[in-house]
């Protein structure tokens, strides 16, 4: 295939290089930039990138015969090598992948992009790459932000970005049982749509939900916003069809079973690395017909987190359940004097959301709200929480707005029993602001649990600091710090955003010297030449 730059492709949804649709970005207000200015030091300048015209990537290294071969598995029009459509897929939507798309020097990407139409073409594609040494990345939205799709090659000849778009139906829905088969390219809106035509609702909304896919989903163990009342995505899987090098797996037969231990856990959280997740069969439930909503306001972040845990631990059943701390809940007040238009004076915001029949609905709201009135919670009325609902998906475009003044702000989530919340939100924060101290800035950390379990709660953080010399040699310093209190302090490297790149340092230290030997050894077994998403995952 001739190179050139025009997308043959249907491309990714989101721009090149920020999150999301452009037209719902918004620069920051010029009060807002005054307060980071003055608290923060953070310049109002900020380094223009280059546009998509203008970015160099490194040439493609797939020679005329290796795109013949593959042109001959997927036919005309679903290959291409032309830069409009490797660019969009060199990467993901964390903060280092924005920030190294400002280079004006080649950058990474992959060599080509496929959209192969079935299972037998992909593995006929993954059989031609294992021959010619071709890496492949599985690639569903681009959302990771834990480079969980960097184009690495591995030590490879040239890789190979897999876009699964393809995979777009819906393929069955058991209304007796509750279940769906989805294909593994849906994105979150798709998905729910084809539901919605016939009554039904999955009911996951990560933050990445517009864009994020279902086989990204389970690759990554994801955990929505609703996760209180429909549970983690991993918690929604009943079976999954995989192609890996070594053969296709189609693993859940049935709601529950004693046949040894579960492979569908091997398949979800392995980030495409070791097989091409094409469907998930899914629990799923008919659409609610009844919604409450209620916002509550506490002295502080322990008070409310213990609410919080009284309230799961006597499953009173909201379907949204979430806290921010103190400094989070002022920054919300900074950017506005109300929320939802109701005045709020400072403490803790906490949101809950309840869904089913109306008959549901009331019994829950009901019996969650006795509970957050004995824990010491004071009702803030309906207006805040469905203020939050409205932009549940946009903080990503308030991160871009924060680069783009010269702030360097970024996001890291973990997870830890109720009995080590206190240490480990202390522990995290503590090392956020000292190495950010360090690279000579203040800064401002945020957290919030929007997860909760019987036995414990996510915390994720949100920090804001000023740009100081090289931004990505900066964060890098600072998630270092951060990783090292997660681990040293009960916590998970990681709660949602999956290991990638950004956590493989740490996986070690989480499962153990022989939990690698066992990861490596199913690496060796489905992936024997190791082309499937290097560099990622396996230690």
């Amino acid at each position: 295939m001739v190179h050139h730059t025009d997308a043959e492709l249907p491309l990714p949804p989101m721009k090149w290089d920020a999150w999301g649709d452009p037209a719902l970005a918004k620069p920051l207000p010029d009060d807002i930039k005054g307060l980071l200015s003055a608290a923060l030091g953070v310049s109002a300048s900020d380094t223009a990138g280059p546009t998509a015209e203008e970015v160099l990537l490194r040439p493609s290294a797939l020679s005329p015969d290796d795109l013949a071969a593959i042109t001959a598995i997927v036919g005309d029009g679903h290959l291409s090598t032309a830069d409009a459509d490797r660019l969009p897929r060199s990467g993901g939507k964390s903060t280092p992948d924005l920030l190294r798309r400002k280079s004006r020097e080649p950058q990474d990407a992959p060599d080509a992009v496929v959209l192969p139409g079935s299972e037998e073409e992909i593995a006929a594609l993954l059989a031609l790459c294992a021959e010619r040494r071709i890496a492949v990345v599985p690639f569903g939205g681009g959302t990771s932000v834990v480079g969980g799709v960097q184009p690495d090659r591995g030590g490879f000849a040239a890789v190979l970005c897999l876009d699964l778009r393809r995979f777009d139906r819906l393929h069955e829905l058991d209304e007796l049982s509750g279940e769906a088969v989805l294909g593994a390219g849906l994105t979150g809106p798709q998905a729910e749509e084809l539901l919605a035509e016939r009554g039904w609702e999955l009911g996951h909304y990560p933050q990445s939900f517009r864009y994020a896919t279902i086989g990204g989903f389970a690759a990554t163990r994801s955990s929505g916003q609703d996760s209180a009342g429909y549970g983690r995505f991993d918690e929604m899987v009943r079976g999954l069809r995989v192609v890996t090098p070594a053969g296709l797996l189609d693993l859940g037969r049935a709601p529950a079973s004693a046949a040894g231990p579960d492979l569908r856990e091997l398949f979800l959280g392995s980030e495409g690395a070791f097989g091409v997740i094409t469907a998930v069969r899914l629990r799923v439930h008919p659409l609610p017909t009844s919604k409450a909503y209620e916002a509550w306001s506490f002295p502080d972040f322990a008070t409310g987190a213990a609410a919080l845990r009284a309230v799961e631990q006597q499953g009173t059943g909201p379907t949204v359940i979430r806290l921010s701390d103190e400094a989070e809940t002022a920054v919300n007040l900074a950017m506005t004097d109300k929320i939802g238009g109701t005045q709020v004076t400072g403490g803790c915001l906490a949101v809950t959301v309840f869904e089913g029949t109306p008959e549901q609905t009331a019994a829950r709201h009901e019996a969650t709200r006795a509970v957050l009135l004995a824990a010491g919670g004071t009702s803030l009325g309906a207006e805040p929480a469905k203020a939050w609902e409205h932009g549940r998906f946009n903080a990503p475009y308030l991160r871009d707005s924060l680069l783009a003044a010269g702030a360097l702000c970024e996001t890291l989530e973990t997870a830890t029993e109720w009995a080590e919340l206190d240490r480990l939100k202390a522990a995290v924060t503590e090392a956020l602001q000292t190495s950010l101290k360090q690279t000579g800035t203040d800064s401002l950390v945020m957290c919030h649990i929007s997860h909760v379990y019987p036995t414990g709660a996510s915390l994720y953080f949100t920090v804001v600091a000023a740009q100081q010399g090289d931004p990505l040699t900066q964060w890098a310093g600072v998630k270092r710090a951060a990783g090292e209190a997660i681990m040293a302090n009960a916590g998970t490297i990681t709660h949602h955003h999956a290991v990638g790149t950004d956590h493989l340092p740490w996986l070690g230290q989480e499962i153990g010297e022989l939990g690698v030997r066992i990861l490596r050894a199913v690496k060796d077994t489905l992936d024997p030449a190791g082309i499937l998403n290097p560099g990622k995952l396996v230690p």
